[in-house]
């Protein structure tokens, strides 16, 4: 079974960093599109930023130059930069994969890892 698992979330102030990570484990061939999401309380989950196999990304205009996306298809692994902190910035951070496994496209989740900006 392919799962994906974030980590890295935590409290910290406005302006400070954190960097979260996820990984991709279990038996798969290729690891596509993979993206962040956050959700914060009382809104709909939104795209961060996603960056694809060969490299390409986008990031959302909120986090732009702030944030940076980035993996190492070596060790199955996609990370967020994350700078310059807000308030506005906490939420839960989801990383979400394009999953190629037993001859089937799998859109994949992770539990979610919690980001608390403190004013």
């Amino acid at each position: 079974q392919v799962q994906l698992v974030e980590s890295g979330g935590g409290l910290v102030q406005s302006g400070g960093s954190l960097r979260l990570s996820c990984g991709v484990s279990g038996s798969f061939s290729m690891v596509h599109d993979m993206s962040w999401y956050r959700q914060s309380p009382g809104k709909e989950r939104e795209l961060v930023a996603v960056i694809d196999d060969d490299g390409s990304l986008h990031v959302a205009e909120s986090v732009k130059g702030r944030f940076t996306i980035s993996r190492d298809n070596a060790k199955n692994m996609m990370y967020l930069e994350m700078n310059s902190l807000k308030p506005e910035d906490t939420a839960v951070y989801f990383c979400n994969g394009v999953v190629a496994s037993g001859g089937r496209t799998n859109y994949l989740w992770g539990q979610g890892t919690l980001v608390i900006v403190s004013p």
